[in-house]
């Protein structure tokens, strides 16, 4: 059980059930298979209660599919932050309230109503994005029992199924030396989770290691497998100088409620890009450049940032032969008095507005009429 309760909570941090293209499919899933499995759904219902089935449908599975239509059609809205009263103080400032799933929950049925008291609250569990356990009551056996049977069938189960190696999903690695070269990783190493691997297919299953050593051979390369390290430190300071004592690495994720603390570890460390609280993502973003720094890649591309990678900024300035007064600044004999005014043309800061720029103008020719007279 515990394996299990760790495989929902992981599917939870991975960020999976929050996106709301994903609730809605999950759904629509659930309705889907209230559709089309009623009859054994009336069935077990009947077997445990002796309710006939116009009973268990009007009295159950005819709530279930009022609350999916419900749900399907308002969570949208209900999803989107909701601006809250600004006072005096917080007018320029923004407000809102921002609902976010509790995490891993757990959803205990009752025999009395087998069936509608676990899939309604099932159905709010998952339109909050979270990831849900399932316990239908042991009294109602075949309700249980049918429950069972039907929703892994139905909705994610919470990435692969029960069986990783026969999910079409789960990719292989993709040639035997690459599949050697993972395989090798795992050697001398405290796997908490996964490890088992198949040379035939090139199979290798998502593997947790704990307790590394960072000096193992697993923490000295790029993996490109289905690996996670995992290195224990005690506390924000110490991961960040973990991170600062090696290579930039091209990507750093970073999970957290605290946003001080992203912010923090974004503000501490170097890398080639950063995703918050999930993972990749930044790739999928045009407007964001994606590439390494330092021993991660040079350069970066996606939209205008390839095209400026790819391209060598040429600075030009062209000037006319006229004008030459002011030039004479530059030009021996030097004096002093040249010197102050190279500093202050060179060294003094003006505002981009009108005033500054009518300042600067009136500054040069100035200094052009007192050059061409003579005066230095």
């Amino acid at each position: 059980m515990d394996s299990k309760i760790q495989r929902v909570r992981d599917a939870f941090a991975s960020g999976r059930s929050r996106p709301l293209r994903f609730r809605l499919q999950q759904l629509e899933a659930l309705r889907r298979m209230v559709q089309e499995r009623e009859k054994d759904i009336l069935e077990a219902i009947a077997a445990d209660l002796c309710k006939s089935e116009l009973n268990a449908y009007s009295q159950e599975v005819i709530t279930v599919l009022g609350e999916l239509d419900l749900v399907l059609e308002n969570l949208p809205e209900w999803v989107a932050a909701k601006p809250a009263k600004k006072n005096l103080f917080t007018m320029l400032d923004e407000a809102y309230i921002h609902s976010e799933p509790l995490g891993v929950v757990l959803i205990i049925g009752a025999w009395n109503y087998p069936f509608v008291l676990t899939i309604q609250p099932l159905i709010g569990a998952i339109a909050a994005g979270n990831a849900v356990i399932i316990k239908p009551s042991e009294l109602c056996e075949k309700t249980a029992t049918i429950l069972a049977q039907l929703l892994p069938q139905y909705l994610d189960q919470e990435f692969y199924g029960e069986n990783i190696k026969e999910s079409p999903d789960y990719e292989r690695i993709i040639n035997l030396r690459h599949f050697k070269r993972i395989q090798s990783l795992l050697e001398g190493q405290k796997i908490a989770f996964g490890g088992e691997t198949d040379e035939a297919t090139r199979y290798i299953a998502p593997t947790i290691l704990t307790d590394v050593d960072p000096e193992t051979k697993v923490m000295q390369e790029e993996i490109f497998g289905p690996i996670l390290p995992i290195v224990p430190v005690r506390n924000a300071d110490e991961a960040i100088k973990f991170i600062n004592n090696r290579e930039k690495p091209l990507a750093f994720y970073i999970f957290s409620h605290n946003e001080k603390l992203i912010r923090r570890m974004i503000d501490s460390t170097s890398s080639g890009g950063v995703t918050a609280n999930d993972v990749v993502m930044h790739f999928m973003l045009s407007s964001l450049p994606f590439g390494g720094v330092g021993s991660s890649g040079m350069g970066a591309y996606h939209g205008k940032h390839s095209f400026d990678t790819f391209s060598h900024q040429r600075p030009c300035l062209l000037k006319t032969l006229k004008r030459e007064g002011p030039n004479k600044l530059r030009y021996p004999p030097n004096s002093q008095s040249k010197v102050d005014w190279a500093k202050f043309f060179l060294l003094k800061r003006f505002n981009k507005g009108k005033l500054g720029l009518l300042l600067l103008a009136f500054l040069g020719i100035v200094a052009a009429v007192l050059v061409k007279a003579g005066y230095y």
